[in-house]
C-alpha cells in the first residue's frame, strides 16, 4: 500500500459501534452517557456533562433500554433525595465487552497504520 501513497504521515483511523433494528445504538456516545450516569447518579447531570440535552440523553436511553433484553438504565422518581438513575449490570458488561472490542479495534488500526509507514 504505502508504494501507492505520495509522501507523508498517514494512519488508518475509525470509529465502533453496534447496531440492532437498523439503528446504531451502542458506540462512544452511549457507553459515555452510561459511565456518567453511573457516576453522576443522574440522566440529566450525565447529559450536561457531555454537553448534550436532557431530551437526547433520554432518547438515547430509551433506545438501550428498547434493544436490550433488560433495562440498562434504571431510573427512581420522587423520594426523599427526589429520584436518581443507575445502570444496571447488565449495562456494566456491555461497557467492559465494549471497550474491550474497541482495544482489539484499536490495536488493529495501529496494525494497518504501521503497513501504511
Amino acid at each position: 500500500m504505502r508504494d501507492l501513497l505520495k509522501k507523508g504521515d498517514f494512519r488508518v483511523n475509525g470509529s465502533i459501534w453496534v447496531e440492532g433494528k437498523g439503528t446504531r445504538f451502542f458506540g462512544p456516545g452511549p457507553v459515555e452517557l452510561l459511565q456518567l450516569i453511573q457516576e453522576t447518579g443522574s440522566i440529566n447531570q450525565a447529559a450536561r456533562k457531555m454537553g448534550m440535552s436532557y431530551k437526547k440523553a433520554w432518547e438515547i436511553v430509551s433506545r438501550l433500554n428498547e434493544i436490550m433484553d433488560s433495562p440498562m438504565v434504571i431510573t427512581a422518581t420522587g423520594g426523599e433525595k427526589g429520584g436518581g438513575s443507575t445502570i444496571s449490570e447488565e449495562a456494566k458488561q456491555m461497557i467492559a465487552w465494549y471497550q474491550s472490542l474497541r482495544d482489539k479495534f484499536r490495536r488493529f488500526m495501529e496494525q494497518e497504520t504501521e503497513k501504511l509507514q
